[in-house]
């Protein structure tokens, strides 16, 4: 209990549902806000006068009756309002229009025979209006929350208070909540801590550009958001606390996408004292869990794994999509053999050719369709051509190109890919990692287009052994493919400095219908190791002195063997709610320009504050560079 400045007291009393309500106590006078919500009255409850709040959701004059649908966050119900109830109260009824804030006081009655609506929860019953009291009222809206049609994505985000009031968003957010809470419960039941890092740091070459603010105190100087609490939870593991996680907000300056944003959360776990088996296990039994309580479904263990090398060469990525076949199918061996130069001559010079198999499908691709994927496989990753063949009654392959093979090599290609009557069968031949590019593309998207994939289905892998490092051709240096704080695997440690692109890491990617759904590594536990993968990198040890120098001194003082994993959350919510947006698991999310089209962010500051932090703009007339 606690009073107001006017001397009002505020009881916050818990109903059912968990949902709270507010009793005002206006001098000694008790009024209750609500009894009850829209979306909990049944049949059961029939004879209860009750008091609900919400939004008008539509109102409807039959003949001197008014029906008025009431919506909160818990669903909808309908309320009769009848001209007997009183001349004011049916006049001011009559004033009602969509998204107006409501209280109305009735009796719950039976709807009448035959009038019973079993698309909503609440449709066998009525609430027989007594009063009504408009607690606020809305303007005209730009588009009607409950409506079935959904408006455009500038406008949701510009209007994004009323974009959530929507069921689907509010469906989506709340599924949201629930898994958060599993994530919390599960860790705590395992005895991990939860521990919160810095928003405000350094800014480190870890990937990604960072977000930088600059401090009025230290002019000149900044703090980066952080990207990951990478860092930080390594130091925790340093500082003995041995099983650690944080639901964290991270910020990215990068290329956004449908399913990325400037700033996003994620699951972030560390351990100590573990290997990959370890951690592995944990968030199996993690995602058995989410499974359970969040969908329903049953998950059996364990969750398959698969090697780098194998998902590449099977599916043409490294978070394959295991919903449906058309598995990758290298002929590079068979195309050394044939005369046709466009598989010949990619062959002869250590390049690839591979195809996938379209099963049953010959006959719903004409030559203009053909032609049309291979102008999208051009356009979208750079394949030069797609050399195709349908496979006729007999089992012969046919098509245009069918003329530059003799018939024995076209029944190898045929074995090869395990061909059939009506499939059709789709080939790229270029480097290896354009074939890969371009074959994942076109797999994906037949796959949409032809509805091979379940909708409900979930299905999960692990990806094992990637690479410790890639080659980047414009800077001529090794990267590191993770992070530089990923431990190689034992065995590979040898080849460090001989031959790097040997070197495996102790990495493990959790997969989920074709989505990248959490990633993490056994980290360098030892400066000397470390240093050794810095220096790779071209980075000296003054220069790693100057960004790590907290690391490495730390792992100088007794640093344990430990690793960790983060998964995205909101591409979690994304893939259990069935969404293709990231946008949509995100209370108030970015634009593709990273913009804020409700708040207006970013936005120009005040010349003062600039002066505070002693910086000067330097704006490129017609340019969106800042």
């Amino acid at each position: 209990m606690r009073k107001t400045e006017n001397g009002q007291k505020i009881e916050f009393l818990k109903w059912r549902n968990s949902v709270y309500f507010i009793k005002i106590l206006f001098l000694g006078t008790e009024t209750v806000l609500r009894t009850k919500t829209c979306g909990e009255l049944r049949l059961s409850d029939q004879g209860e006068k009750i008091t609900i709040c919400g939004w008008v959701d539509s109102a409807r004059d039959h003949s001197g009756v008014f029906f008025v649908n009431v919506r909160d966050r818990y669903g909808k119900v309908q309320t009769v309002f009848y001209s007997t109830m009183g001349a004011d109260q049916f006049e001011l009824v009559k004033t009602l229009r969509n998204e107006d804030v409501v209280q109305i006081t009735g009796e719950v009655v039976p709807r009448p025979e035959g009038l019973v609506n079993p698309k909503m929860p609440t449709g066998e019953i009525e609430i027989k209006a007594e009063e009504l009291v408009v607690l606020n009222r809305s303007e005209v809206v730009p588009f009607i929350p409950s409506a079935p049609e959904v408006p455009s994505e500038e406008m949701r985000l510009k209007y994004r208070f009323l974009d959530l009031r929507r069921p689907d968003m509010q469906r989506v957010l709340t599924l949201r909540h629930r898994i958060t809470k599993e994530i919390r419960d599960f860790f705590d039941e395992k005895d991990f801590v939860d521990v919160e890092t810095p928003i405000l740091g350094k800014s480190t070459p870890e990937g990604a550009r960072d977000y930088l603010v600059p401090s009025r105190v230290s002019q000149g100087s900044f703090y980066a958001l952080p990207q990951s609490p990478q860092l930080y939870k390594q130091l925790l593991m340093i500082a003995g606390y041995d099983r650690y996680f944080q639901i964290a907000h991270c910020f990215r300056d990068e290329d956004l996408r449908a399913d990325r944003q400037p700033e996003f959360t994620q699951m972030d776990v560390e351990m100590s004292f573990i290997e990959m088996n370890d951690i592995m296990e944990l968030i199996s039994d993690l995602v058995v869990r989410l499974m359970k309580n969040v969908k329903g479904l049953d998950l059996s263990l364990p969750i398959p794994q698969m090697t780098y090398d194998e998902a590449m060469e099977r599916f043409g990525h490294d978070a394959p999509d295991l919903r449906f076949g058309m598995e990758l199918k290298n002929i590079t061996d068979i195309a050394k053999t044939v005369d046709f130069k466009v598989f010949r001559n990619v062959a002869d010079n250590g390049g690839s050719v591979r195809g996938i198999n379209v099963k049953d499908s010959a006959d719903k691709f004409s030559r203009k369709d053909i032609d049309g994927l291979t102008a999208w496989a051009g356009e979208q990753f750079g394949a030069k051509g797609i050399v195709w063949f349908k496979v006729d009654a007999a089992g012969v392959l046919t098509g245009s190109s069918a003329k530059n093979f003799s018939a024995d090599s076209l029944v190898e290609i045929g074995k090869r890919l395990e061909a059939e009557p009506n499939d059709l069968l789709l080939f790229s031949s270029d480097t290896y990692l354009t074939t890969c590019r371009v074959l994942n593309g076109l797999r994906r998207k037949l796959a949409a287009q032809l509805k091979l994939i379940d909708p409900n289905e979930m299905n999960f892998c692990w990806i094992i052994k990637f690479p410790m490092f890639d080659w980047d051709e414009e800077e001529k240096r090794w990267v590191a493919m993770h992070h530089p704080f990923t431990a190689p695997l034992k065995e590979d440690l040898q080849y460090l400095e001989s031959d790097p692109a040997r070197v495996r890491a102790q990495a493990y990617d959790l997969v989920l219908n074709g989505f990248e759904l959490g990633g993490g590594t056994i980290r360098i536990h030892d400066s000397e190791t470390q240093n050794r993968v810095f220096s790779l990198l071209g980075m000296s040890r003054e220069e790693a002195k100057v960004q790590f120098g907290f690391l490495l001194d730390a792992l100088q003082f007794g640093a344990p063997p430990h690793g960790g994993i983060a998964f995205g959350l909101d591409r979690l919510v994304m893939l259990f709610s069935g969404m293709d947006n990231i946008r949509d698991c995100i209370a108030f999310p970015k634009t593709a320009k990273a913009s804020d089209l409700m708040t207006g962010a970013p936005a120009p500051v005040v010349e003062k504050q600039l002066k505070e932090l002693a910086l000067k703009l330097d704006l490129k007339e017609n340019s969106d560079e800042k």
